[in-house]
């Protein structure tokens, strides 16, 4: 797994398949081994590159605060040591701000983009968004991270055929060490591009779960301001790219080859026999499993594996 130093920060990314740059960012206690479940389809078609956001997987934190400006120029000078100057970005949850954030400071350098999930400010505005506040900044440090992990999990996946889902959604974020994922969480309420929107050029989709945990009419004001075209998935919660694979691959794939998204009465969430063991095995997740440890790996052994 090659990395390169950004401020004195060790970044962690993957590179998988040929074509066109494709940048994918996950979301908060994630890494970039939870985006198996579309590499597959996509590393056909495109030049997948799959970053550790500084402070997650691999990825050493930026230093604190932690600030979702910084983690977008931190991916863009990734982008700069691989001789990228226009991709497309997809980025789900705490990874769509940060491809925002990305696609307006360099508006020309982002092609496409694609977020699931998210919105263009997480500050404290309405009900739902004090209530998934509180659970990041309050439940972690009252029960601990494994306990809190093992919570979230149940929210995000409950039904008893997303046994797998849930439980590598637990073994991720459990292993996020909780300073990190507090930082993290906190930059996320501190950050809001709602001024800067005017900027935005990139040809825009929106991915938004019916049962996601922040109001589905922001995200309908969000596309409706961008510009962008939106796809409501019925019977998803938050973790749409886990639990809706099929129908946010499809979305994908109609955004990154210009053509129209598929029919909405496939805008719906996986059925209970898709959800089998997920597929690591060849894998991004597998690649990143088996990453060397920085202490294992030297920089020359970097260049070349970049």
């Amino acid at each position: 797994m090659p990395y390169f130093q950004h401020l004195g920060r060790t970044l962690h990314y993957l590179q998988r398949g040929r074509g066109e740059p494709l940048m994918l960012i996950h979301g908060l206690g994630s890494s970039g081994a939870d985006w198996v479940l579309q590499a597959v389809s996509l590393e056909s078609k495109f030049r997948l590159i799959v970053p550790d956001l500084p402070g997650s997987g691999h990825s050493d934190p930026l230093p604190a605060p932690a600030r979702i400006e910084n983690m977008a120029a931190a991916l863009w000078a990734l982008c700069d040591h691989l001789g990228i100057e226009r991709l497309n970005v997809v980025g789900f949850s705490l990874g769509g701000a940060v491809a925002l954030e990305m696609a307006l400071q360099r508006p020309e350098g982002v092609q496409r983009l694609a977020l699931i999930n998210s919105l263009a400010s997480y500050r404290l505005n309405h009900w739902r968004k004090w209530l998934e506040a509180a659970l990041i900044l309050v439940l972690v440090p009252l029960i601990g991270m494994p306990r809190a992990a093992r919570m979230g999990a149940k929210r995000l996946f409950p039904m008893p055929w997303q046994h797998s889902l849930r439980q590598r959604a637990a073994e991720a974020v459990s292993a996020v060490p909780a300073t990190h994922y507090l930082d993290t969480g906190r930059a996320l309420l501190r950050w809001s591009a709602v001024g800067r929107l005017n900027r935005l050029k990139a040809k825009a989709l929106m991915i938004a779960a019916e049962n996601d945990y922040t109001p589905l009419a922001e995200k309908r004001a969000l596309a409706a301001h961008i510009g962008a075209d939106l796809v409501v998935v019925r019977g998803s919660r938050h973790g749409t790219p886990f639990d809706a694979v099929r129908a946010t691959n499809a979305a994908l794939m109609a955004l990154l080859n210009d053509q129209p998204l598929p029919p909405a009465e496939r805008w719906t969430c996986d059925p209970a026999g898709h959800c089998g063991p997920l597929p690591f095995t060849g894998t991004i997740a597998e690649d990143h499993a088996f990453a060397s440890p920085l202490s294992t790996v030297t920089p020359a052994r970097s260049a070349e594996a970049a």
